[in-house]
Formats: C-alpha cells, sequence, structure tokens
C-alpha cells in the first residue's frame, strides 16, 4: 500500500464497539471485496471492502474476519483468515500477508489460512445462536453484480438453516458515521493532499486547456503524495457541462471566458475527501459569474453552521432551500410568484439546485449515516451548495468536508483550500 500503516489500535478500539453491540452467543463475519475481472486476464484494481478495512485494517483481498465475543475459549473471539502466501506468490505478486504482519497490521492474534474457514466456521456455529450477516444497506446503493460478501450470506443459510440471522449494517451505520479521532486525522490528510492538486491547478488552467490535461495534473499530484489516486471519478466540467452534474467525459477544450466546475478529491488510507471548486478559465470572473459564485459561497458558509449536534436531516436541508431561494430572488433567477406558487414538493430554487446539500463522508465518499436519526459530534459532512444555469452556460458548486463539534460551529477540514473568488484570481494570475 503507498499509504503509511495505521496504528492497529483504531481496529482494536473499532471491533470493540462493534462487539459491545451483538447479540448474546452471536457470530459476524466480514469478507474481502472481489477482484472484478475486465475481459481476459485483466482485472480491475483490487479496492477493499471498506467494513472489514474498518474493523481490521486488512486491506488485502480473499480475507475474512470472524468475531465471536462469546467464544468458549478466547483466541476464538476475534480471528483473520487470509489467503496463504509463499515464495511462488511473492515472486508474481508481491508481498501478501504472513500471520505476524496481519496481527501488526491488525491487533488480532489468532490468524489461520483461508483454507481453514469452514472447518473452524463450522466449530462456531456449534457454539452460537445468531450469525450477523453483512448486507449492503446504504441509501444510495444499487448493486447488480454479485459480491463476495453476497456469495457467503447464500452459501452460509443453505448450510446454517436453523440458526438466527441478524444485520450487521444497522450497527456499523452507526458506528462509522461518527469518527474516532485517527480517522479524523486521515481525511484530514486526504483533504490536505486535495489541496496540493488544486493549487496545482491555479498554476496550470489556462484558455483551450483540455478537462482531461486538468485530470492529469491531479492524478500525478495526488499519487505523488501517497494516495491511490481520486477517492471517485472526476469532475472536471467547463462551461455548459457543469450543467451535467455527473459529467464524468473530462473531454473537452475550456475556452476563455468559461467557468470549471472541478469535483475532485484525493483518498488516502482508503479514507475519502470530496472537494468542490469553480475556477474562471482566463483567471477572472464576469461580474455576473462573481455575483452568482459569491452567493453559492454564502449558502455554503450558512449552511456550514448549521451542522450540529441534534440537527435533523430532513429540516436541515428545508432551511438550507430557505436561504438558496433568497439567493436566486437576489440574483433575478427567481421571482416571489414562483415561490408563492411553488410545489411544496419540488420548491421552487430546485430549478437552479436540485441536489441535496450535504452527505456524511468517511471510507466511503457517501459514507454510513441513518439519516432519520439526529446528527452527533464527529460526525463528518461534506457541504456543497450549488447554483446550475443552462442558460448562461454556467453552472457553479462549491464543496467543504467539515466535522460536526460538540459545541460552537463545524471545523472545517478544507479551511487552506482557497475558496473565496478574491483569492482564486490572484492565485491564478500570480
Amino acid at each position: 500500500m503507498k499509504y503509511h500503516q495505521i496504528n492497529s489500535a483504531l481496529f482494536v478500539k473499532n471491533r470493540k464497539k462493534f462487539m459491545a453491540e451483538m447479540k448474546p452467543n452471536s457470530v459476524a463475519v466480514f469478507n474481502s471485496n472481489d477482484i472484478y475481472p475486465v475481459s481476459a486476464d485483466s482485472t480491475l484494481p483490487f479496492a477493499q471492502h471498506r467494513d472489514i478495512f474498518y474493523l481490521s485494517g486488512v486491506d488485502q483481498e480473499e480475507s475474512v474476519l470472524l468475531l465471536f465475543p462469546d467464544a468458549p475459549y478466547e483466541h476464538q473471539r476475534e480471528m483473520l483468515f487470509l489467503r496463504e502466501t509463499n515464495d511462488h506468490i511473492a515472486v508474481w505478486e508481491g508481498e501478501k500477508l504472513t500471520k505476524e504482519r496481519a496481527f501488526q497490521v491488525s491487533g488480532i492474534r489468532t490468524v489461520y489460512w483461508l483454507q481453514d474457514f469452514h472447518k473452524v466456521l463450522n466449530e462456531m456455529m456449534t457454539y452460537a445462536d445468531t450469525m450477523y450477516i453483512n448486507t449492503n444497506e446504504h441509501y444510495r446503493a444499487t448493486v447488480e453484480t454479485e459480491t463476495r460478501e453476497a456469495r457467503f450470506v447464500k452459501w452460509w443459510k443453505e448450510r446454517y438453516p436453523a440458526h438466527n440471522v441478524a444485520k450487521s449494517n444497522p450497527i456499523l451505520q452507526r458506528l462509522r458515521s461518527v469518527k474516532e479521532s485517527e480517522e479524523i486525522d486521515l481525511i484530514q490528510h486526504a483533504c490536505d493532499i486535495t489541496e496540493k492538486g488544486f493549487r496545482r491547478l491555479l498554476g496550470f488552467v489556462k484558455p483551450n486547456v483540455t478537462e482531461y490535461e486538468i485530470e492529469a495534473e491531479l492524478a500525478h499530484e495526488f499519487i505523488r503524495n501517497r494516495s491511490k489516486g481520486f477517492a471517485y471519478t472526476p469532475i472536471i466540467a467547463s462551461g455548459n457541462n457543469a450543467n451535467v452534474l455527473h459529467y464524468i467525459e473530462n473531454n473537452q477544450q475550456c475556452k476563455d471566458g468559461d467557468l470549471i466546475l472541478l469535483d475532485v478529491a484525493a483518498e488516502y488510507a482508503n479514507y475519502s475527501s470530496d472537494m468542490t471548486r469553480t475556477i474562471p478559465v482566463s483567471g477572472r470572473f464576469t461580474d455576473r459569474q462573481k455575483a452568482v459564485y459569491n452567493a453559492v459561497l454564502r449558502v455554503k458558509n450558512e449552511a456550514t453552521k448549521m451542522l450540529t449536534p441534534g440537527t435533523l436531516w430532513k429540516q436541515y436541508h428545508v432551511e438550507v432551500g430557505k436561504i438558496m431561494t433568497s439567493e436566486l430572488l437576489g440574483l433575478g433567477l427567481i421571482d416571489k410568484t414562483d415561490v408563492q406558487n411553488e410545489n411544496p414538493e419540488w420548491p421552487a430554487y430546485k430549478k437552479y439546485f436540485m441536489h441535496g446539500t450535504s452527505h456524511h463522508l468517511g471510507l466511503d465518499t457517501h459514507d454510513y449515516g441513518l439519516l432519520h436519526e439526529p446528527m452527533k459530534a464527529n460526525m463528518v459532512f461534506t457541504v456543497e451548495p450549488g447554483i446550475y444555469i443552462p442558460a448562461e452556460k454556467f453552472g457553479i458548486r462549491l464543496e467543504d468536508n467539515v466535522i460536526v463539534q460538540e459545541k460552537g460551529e463545524p471545523f472545517n477540514l478544507m479551511r487552506n483550500i482557497p475558496v473565496e473568488a478574491d483569492e482564486i484570481e490572484t492565485l491564478m494570475n500570480e
């Protein structure tokens, strides 16, 4: 891995929190992701399942974590199963975890090779009453490919039909949404790498540069700072492309007078950052562009202040909508009649700001979090309002990552990334 090793104390804490929520006499199993095929013998780069990483720090395919806090013997309470490594694998594929190295990474002392998994699991099931299965219940998830985790669940239900079934996901949704200090440091590091990439761009962008050249500059800066690269597929949208919310072609030329919407950010150690900035190709905003830009910035700043403990997700977005409505009135994009006659299910402001303002951030860019429950301290959110005006051929979105604080305003992890229009112009023209 490119990143520095994470202290195993984090994963020890995470497992302790999870096991404290398990029912008596129950087992939980977590699987690594598959390495996904492309065609012939080609594969996609491996990306670890975030749940097993959160609980173990193991960042390797064909790995299984088993937790059984009420096991009859202490060595059975936390167990890792890894693909057995050897000299041949080391030559052809590189270093894999040994049992000793797995202990250093995870803090788990009982490590078996994967071929022993079914035998050990069978013994554990004779002791246990309940099995925790790990299903994907994220509110944005649409999964058509059968995952390694899903195959295991199907197999387990057929093999052990007499056991009770419980779900790991609700526990993980709550635990993963509230970050430990070590996790916040890792997200901050990802934000710091993102800052370096953005500052690199401010001196690079000029008329006639292409969107993919900008993407290449970011990839260079991210990887040279120990990131695997982008935390998500980058959006580099010049001109009217910014009005396509998930524009990812990044293949157009950036023209003088246009704006570029950059929704781009680095990952670090599997933790995501998530930044959006909008900059002028020429290095100068027009008066109209700056007016819209500053309106979006004001919405972002006001929305950020509302991310406090006890805030309810649904009400938060209602309040942000009121602020955005005021700004759109000031810009002349809507009028009082539009507001008076609006559909409560799709308010007038939605014509120009049609997406949500914030989402949880962490190991996943759209991280775990139960949206019907009040916000808590140490949750990390994005704040990303936007105004999109196809008729004027530009869209503006601004996005920072913030931590909900026990007291006071949220702490901005992207506080050092330029966002004021005047500062951006100054840096682009130095």
